[in-house]
Parts: structure tokens; C-alpha cells; sequence
């Protein structure tokens, strides 16, 4: 019972439309995403390369632990990839972790281009946003059409 009560769970559904839409846009061979909720679900971009990243859960862990001390983006390098886990939420839903890494990206290279990756997280966020409004509005116009549907029902 409490497998399907997490699979029907708004933060879990949010998180399948992020998925869906933000996956589809990445380039082959880029950056890798993954969104991580809190009841240890995760959706990957690439689940074969993220996998072969080594990214054990302990290490994915700590970082999670230091986004929710403050310390956000966490960042960490594992080899040759730069891997940053920061918080994915909503205005109303908090959907847990986004992570970003970054193949073949050397330590150097982050500080110069931490404002480019900031605008990826910062995009991807908005999407969420966007997602979530997006049904608000569709549940709001289907009570709306179903409230003016009974009001033409004789009370007899």
C-alpha cells in the first residue's frame, strides 16, 4: 500500500513531468541530471552513464545533507566529473534534490563557469514552477467546469 501511496504522490508525479520535460532537451553527451525525492526515488537523464559515474549513495547523501545545512550547491568531484546537488522545489512542493554532473569537467573549470551552471539550475527550477502551475490551472478549470455541470441538474 505504501508503494502506490508514494507512486500517486503529488511530489512524485511533479517529479515525472520534470523528468519528462527537462530529459528530453539535454543533449546527447552532456550534462547528466537526475532528480532525487525524499523517499529515495531517483529519475535519471542517463541512468546507464549515471551509474557508471561511481556517485555512491553516501557520497549523493552527505551533498543532500550539506544543501539542506545551506550550503547550496554542494559541489564534489569524482574523478573527471563534477557532480552538484542542490534543493528542487516549488512554491508549493517541496520534490527534493536536483543533481547535475558534468563529465569530463575539470575543478578549475567550475568557479569560471559557476554562473553558467547556476542559470541550468535556475532553468530547470522555473520548469518545475511552470509544471506545477500548470496543473493548478487544469484542476481549477476542471472544478470549475464540473461546478457549473451539477448547477444545470434539476433539484427535484
Amino acid at each position: 500500500m505504501d508503494a502506490y501511496d508514494a507512486m500517486f504522490s503529488a511530489t512524485y508525479v511533479l517529479n515525472e513531468r520534470i523528468a519528462q520535460r527537462v530529459f528530453e532537451v539535454l543533449p546527447e553527451g552532456g550534462p547528466l541530471v537526475a532528480l532525487v525525492d525524499g523517499s529515495g526515488h531517483y529519475w535519471a537523464s542517463d541512468p546507464e552513464a549515471f551509474m557508471q559515474l561511481n556517485v555512491v549513495e553516501t557520497l549523493l547523501d552527505d551533498l543532500c545533507a550539506q544543501v539542506d545545512d545551506g550550503l547550496e550547491p554542494a559541489t564534489v568531484q569524482v574523478g573527471d566529473t563534477m557532480v552538484m546537488v542542490t534543493q528542487l522545489h516549488t512554491e508549493r512542493t517541496n520534490c527534493g534534490y536536483l543533481v547535475l554532473a558534468i563529465p569530463r569537467y575539470e575543478a578549475e573549470m567550475t568557479q569560471t563557469s559557476l554562473d553558467l551552471i547556476d542559470v541550468l539550475l535556475s532553468q530547470v527550477l522555473l520548469v518545475a514552477n511552470l509544471i506545477e502551475r500548470c496543473a493548478l490551472l487544469s484542476d481549477a478549470r476542471a472544478k470549475c467546469y464540473s461546478a457549473y455541470d451539477t448547477a444545470d441538474i434539476p433539484l427535484n
